[in-house]
């Protein structure tokens, strides 16, 4: 009955391990995706403020009058 105690204890904690590792598992992929979901929108905002400025730039002349 002993040793039946002993192995049920090392079970759950075999268990209860496999379980956090899961839960992390799944934490990580979920901050992974709203990184690259980010990282994807950031991206295009600095493309487009990049597009901005570049029409900004080439829209002046430059004459020095001023």
């Amino acid at each position: 009955m002993k040793t039946f105690i002993g192995r049920f204890i090392k079970a759950q904690e075999g268990v209860t391990a496999l379980e956090y590792g899961l839960i992390a598992g799944l934490i990580a992929v979920v901050i992974i995706g709203a990184v690259t979901n980010v990282g994807t929108s950031l991206s295009s905002v600095f493309t487009n403020i990049a597009t901005q400025l570049q029409g900004v730039g080439s829209g002046s002349s430059g004459s020095g009058n001023g």
